[in-house]
């Protein structure tokens, strides 16, 4: 019988977005469990600043720049990885984002959508995904093991106003997720785990202004959001920690292609 089912003391794990606020709850929870953590994002400046903090409460944490639509430069990051770490054990696919233009506001209709931001959200989410997934699955399957996490959404499980074009790359994550377990499964063995995380609503800097007024009370939508979910309130970053720990860590070995739900409750309110 393992008894170190959790244990995951020096597994490598690679974040990509990981200077958003969920990114960096994550990231400090799994190094402070001893795992080394390599934080992808474009802002510099703060990703520095993450990767400081997480080493300063005794984590091992750095940070590199990185640009998820661009094949070489994930390349790039993922060959100064193994060329200091000498392999790559968990990919969290974090990076995500949305735009104005591939929402449709209460007062707007479908024709009022522009298409071009629209294909910009489903490359952000979706391409974003594919794409560290092909570049850092290598490393894994070279070594027989790894696990990946995508991020998946509640917008992925319904469809809800407004935010057209990000749930429909959300859908594609999780029917990508669905995909690449078998995929890798079948062609790598069964080393290879990949699975998706569903947060529900947490309060980011993308959807703060959306769910919030600027004095803290809940918006009309944000309103909406606590009345579907039966915890009545908002998720902690930190509640995601648990979930993902469990997926990339032994406990979870014949876990593959499911999408975890976490969010108090939400995707099962009916009325």
């Amino acid at each position: 019988m393992n008894n170190n089912l959790f244990n995951i003391k020096d597994n490598v794990v690679v974040i990509t977005g990981g200077t958003g606020v969920l990114g960096r709850a994550i990231a400090k929870y799994l190094a402070l469990e001893g795992a080394k953590v390599i934080i992808l994002g474009r802002k510099e400046e703060v990703g520095q600043k993450i990767a400081s903090d997480i080493s300063e409460a005794g984590g091992v944490c750095e940070f590199m720049k990185t640009d998820v639509m661009n094949q070489e430069v994930v390349q790039q990051n993922c060959d100064d990885i193994m060329r200091k770490y000498g392999r790559i054990d968990t990919l969290l696919n974090a990076a995500g984002g949305n735009m104005p233009g591939a929402t449709i506001a209460p007062d707007k209709t479908f024709f009022d959508l522009d298409a071009s931001q629209f294909q910009t959200v489903l490359n952000l989410n979706l391409t974003g995904t594919v794409i560290p997934t092909q570049v850092f699955l290598r490393p894994m399957v070279a070594q027989g093991k790894g696990s990946i996490i995508n991020f998946s959404s509640m917008a992925a499980f319904r469809p809800m106003t407004r935010v057209c074009g990000y749930a429909a790359a959300k859908a594609g994550i999780s029917n990508f997720t669905a995909y690449m377990a078998t995929e890798c499964a079948k062609k790598f063995g069964e080393g290879i785990r990949v699975n998706a995380i569903a947060p529900g609503f947490f309060i980011t800097e993308q959807n703060r202004a959306l769910l919030t007024n600027p004095d803290g009370t809940f918006t009309q939508r944000g309103q909406d959001v606590i009345r579907q979910t039966p915890f009545g309130r908002m998720g902690d970053p930190e509640e995601l920690c648990g979930t993902i720990h469990y997926l990339m860590s032994e406990a979870a070995k014949f876990v593959t292609g499911t999408v975890a739900v976490v969010d108090g409750g939400f995707n099962a309110f009916a009325m």
